[in-house]
Parts: structure tokens; sequence; C-alpha cells
């Protein structure tokens, strides 16, 4: 597991945050942390007990790479103080597939939101900030929420899986195949 408790959830969330805000932030020092804002978007995310599962928009090529090293490493360091342990957290580097066309990308926001059984009560979501009911800048469903008329039809989308499985479990087989 990788995410024990609520507080673990927070901390990953927050070294997102840190990252992707429109201002850069400070450490305790005065230091500024890298600051991605431009280079990078995060269109969607799902963090679940054992993984999680991003949806960015990359300007800067290697941006994924520096946002995932500053991230993971930091929670790592954070995670492994906190219950006493040693060693990395993570099985394996990261998987990423290279995503060109606009229904490739509604369909992997909603398997990323679908991922948890209870989609509409998972906290560690993204998809509250589609449905309107949570705003932060460093979570961008702007270009997603732009291929569909309303938050209602984004909605139905959701919903509407039984009737997408089979290109659900092509992205899912492209997803984890890279």
């Amino acid at each position: 597991m990788i995410f024990k408790d609520e507080q673990d959830y927070s901390v990953f969330l927050n070294l997102l945050k840190r990252y992707l805000c429109v201002y850069p932030t400070k450490d305790l020092k005065g230091r500024e942390y890298q600051h991605m804002y431009g280079d990078i978007e995060l269109l969607a995310f799902c963090l679940m007990p054992n993984h999680f599962h991003m949806l960015i928009y990359q300007r800067k090529a290697d941006a994924l790479s520096k946002l995932l090293h500053a991230v993971e490493g930091t929670y790592v360091k954070y995670f492994n103080k906190r219950y006493k342990r040693v060693g990395p957290l993570f099985q394996d580097i990261f998987k990423a597939s290279r995503v060109s066309r606009d229904d490739y990308c509604q369909h992997i926001s909603r398997y990323i939101h679908l991922n948890p059984k209870d989609y509409r009560g998972w906290e560690y979501t993204s998809l509250p900030y589609y449905l309107g009911v949570k705003h932060a800048e460093w979570v961008r469903p702007q270009r997603i929420m732009d291929m569909f008329d309303s938050v209602d039809q984004y909605d139905n989308f959701l919903t509407d899986y039984e009737a997408q499985k089979q290109i659900m479990d092509e992205l899912k087989y492209e997803l984890a195949n890279g």
C-alpha cells in the first residue's frame, strides 16, 4: 500500500499542489520549490490505496518526469519516516502513454474517475473538479470539459460505462503496456 490513511492521501495531493499551483511555493527556509505550472497540466487523477492514475497535458518534454521525480521522491521520504521503514515504495518506474486523440482523452478521464468502485464517494480523485463541486488552480479539467457541452453531459458520459466497456478495456490494455 502506498496510501494507508487520509493523511497519506493529503500529503501526496499537497505535493502535487506544491509543484502545479500558479505561484511558486517556498520551503521553511524561504527556498522556492520547483515550479511547473506552465510546463504541465494535471487534467485528471485518482489516488487508490496501492496505485494512482494521472492524465497529464505536457508542454515541455521532460515535465512529467520532473513532476513525478519530485512528488514521488518527497512522498517516499515522508512515508518511510512516518512508518519507520526504508527502501523504495513504488514497485516500478511510472508508465506513460502518449495520447493524441480527443476521444481517447475523454475515455481515459472516465477510466480514471471510475477506478474506485464507489467513484462518486471517493475523495481522492479529480471528479469533483469536473462536476463543479471543487475548484483549484492546480487541477485543470477544462481541456477535457471543453469536449462536452455541459457538466451534465460529462456526468452522463461517466454513467454510460457499459456501452463503452470495449473501448475502456482497450485503453486499460494500452495504458498497462505503454
